[in-house]
């Protein structure tokens, strides 16, 4: 059986994340990485002996000749969610679909009636969760390993920064509440803003969120050196005739399609302040590996990358990721190192280089992307000294955000939280026992499983999803953990408090999640949640590559990615929901 007939049938029905999980290889995608894990952090590959020093993070490009960002309508799922017009076609458009109705949720205290008219709002936010800025020109990238899982690579991958343009233009848009009316007062990232942990990703997403152009590029900046224009079969070719994997199931042709990707795009910014959390694609390589031998550091940066293997290496390599994952990047950096001969030549790009969690905090302090502020977005200059991503911030009268890392260093796309870190947040619950307090972070409490040490602090125990469960439920001033990683909608009642994990906005149905906490005057607290999707339109045009046809095109063709099905939209529970607490 050929390669690509091999990994045509091997879509079935099985879903991306559900089989890397099932596999142990969570996120092979965008590097091991998408794949091997979401998760925030900050343990970046070492700078490779002799090479030379990659230059600081960019500060936002101006002068470009990106269109300004449009003024979008005010949106949410509850009024319209996208939805394919034919069902059984082979590639489906989507249209306007029926919104998403708002459930109340009573497994914590039971609904009273007259509240609506008595309560008063504490806080009103935005969380964005696994934005996913990818190089997809990048060297790291395993692309390659869609031979044995097609849902490996992902066809929507060159528009993220497009797609997470129009995200910022729907928050702008919305500008309120859709259940209180008060005004949205801050948004908060929930970690994987990036994809490969790339200095001009970092750049990407800082950019995007505080306003500014963007060229998503990097190599050649006349022409794009990927995959989709690599002639392998194994992914989509947009602009040329080639019977690839993705048109046998339907796709498209595009012509003009890659010169769009890499075409300068403009972010409004945010004009609101706004937080940052880490995930683990955000200080590991290919969101998974903690490379102390410098090796993809020094790969990253260089003229060389590998856009398809033999199938028995492919499955090999899924093989030795099942058996645990590859968390210092053995496996993989043995693959290039035998790969020598199948790669080919790229324009060689030293912002391609690994960001460590240094850099990630100075890039956040730099003035240059302060936007609506604060400056840093949570950091200070005192998590430049300690060398800590994790710190508090206000959310309101009386209410306090704790932001963690929960990011290994040591390597793994699951998460955990080092003695240090855990009993900080047990000073911080004690000094905020008066008042109300909500934890963010990348990873949600299924996904805290990776207790390994890290090798620079092996004599530090780490700590998983089931303690910091029982710390929150200890501490009747925690209303909610709100977090990500999973790519999925998910809302669970913890006995005193609510967990709230959010879709990604890479994989269909990309989402972010309005959250309203109001206190009824009655013994009770809501804590409103409401989907909302990106200001582009839901109908496509194969013909509008403008930047707003692009950021429309980004959620059609992640809809249409093999392997997409509609569970990361969860259940209607999982969505718009009323969450009652006593208090």
């Amino acid at each position: 059986m050929t390669r690509i007939r091999s990994a045509v049938t091997a879509v079935a029905a099985v879903d991306r994340r559900s089989f890397l999980t099932a596999t142990g290889a969570l996120g092979i995608s965008a590097g091991i990485g998408v794949a091997l894990g979401a998760g925030g952090g900050s343990g970046a590959a070492a700078a490779a002996p002799g090479a030379a020093a990659a230059p600081a993070v960019p500060a936002p490009r101006t002068g470009s000749t990106a269109a300004p960002a449009r003024t979008a309508p005010a949106r949410t799922t509850l009024e319209s969610v996208a939805a394919p017009r034919d069902t059984s076609a082979a590639y489906r458009r989507l249209d306007d679909g029926p919104g998403w109705r708002r459930v109340v949720r009573e497994q914590l205290a039971a609904p009273r009636t007259g509240r609506t008219g008595r309560r008063t709002v504490l806080s009103s936010f935005v969380q964005l969760t696994d934005l996913h800025l990818v190089d997809v020109q990048h060297p790291v990238r395993t692309e390659y390993l869609r031979s044995r899982q097609l849902s490996g690579w992902r066809p929507q991958e060159a528009l993220t920064v497009p797609g997470a343009a129009a995200l910022i233009e729907q928050i702008n848009a919305l500008r309120e509440g859709p259940a209180t009316g008060a005004p949205l007062s801050f948004a908060v990232t929930t970690g994987d803003n990036t994809d490969n942990n790339s200095r001009a990703e970092l750049d990407w997403f800082l950019t995007v969120m505080s306003g500014g152009n963007i060229l998503p590029n990097t190599g050649d900046r006349r022409t794009y050196e990927g995959v989709q224009s690599s002639a392998e079969r194994l992914y989509w070719h947009p602009e040329d005739a080639l019977r690839d994997t993705d048109k046998r199931l339907g796709y498209p042709r595009i012509d003009g399609f890659l010169a769009a990707a890499i075409r300068a795009v403009n972010s409004p910014g945010l004009p609101i302040p706004w937080y940052s959390t880490v995930g683990n694609h955000d200080g590991l390589a290919s969101g998974a590996m903690a490379d102390r031998s410098g090796f993809l550091a020094e790969f990253a940066v260089g003229s060389k990358k590998l856009y398809g293997i033999p199938d028995a290496e492919a499955k090999e390599m899924l093989r030795l990721l099942s058996q645990g994952g590859d968390p210092g990047g053995a496996h993989l950096i043995d693959l290039l190192r035998r790969s020598k001969r199948l790669m080919r030549s790229i324009t060689p790009d030293p912002r391609r280089a690994p960001f460590t969690p240094h850099d990630c905090l100075r890039a956040h302090l730099d003035p240059a992307y302060a936007g609506a502020g604060p400056v840093g977005h949570g950091y200070t200059a005192a998590h430049l000294a300690d060398d800590t991503l994790y710190y508090t911030f206000p959310m309101g009268e009386n209410v306090t955000g704790i932001s963690l890392d929960t990011t290994d260093r040591g390597g793994h796309y699951t998460g955990s939280l080092d003695t240090t870190q855990l009993n900080w947040l047990k000073r911080k619950l004690r000094e905020h026992r008066d008042g109300y307090v909500v934890v963010f972070s990348h990873h949600n409490s299924w996904t805290m499983t990776n207790t390994h040490p890290d090798p620079a602090r092996p004599g530090e125990a780490r700590h998983n999803g089931d303690e910091v469960v029982a710390l929150l439920r200890g501490n009747p001033s925690v209303l909610a953990w709100v977090n990500g990683h999973s790519h999925r909608n998910s809302i669970l009642p913890h006995g005193s408090f609510w967990e709230i994990s959010t879709a990604s906005h890479v994989d269909f149905p990309q989402l972010a999640r309005v959250i309203e906490i109001a206190d009824n005057k009655d013994g009770t607290l809501s804590l409103f949640t409401t989907l909302i999707e990106s200001a582009a339109p839901h109908r496509t045009d194969f013909a509008d590559l403008s930047q707003t046809g692009l950021a429309a095109l980004y959620r059609e063709l992640s809809h249409n990615a093999p392997g997409s099905t509609t569970a990361p939209a969860g259940k209607p529970v999982d969505r718009n929901a009323e969450l009652l607490l006593s208090r």
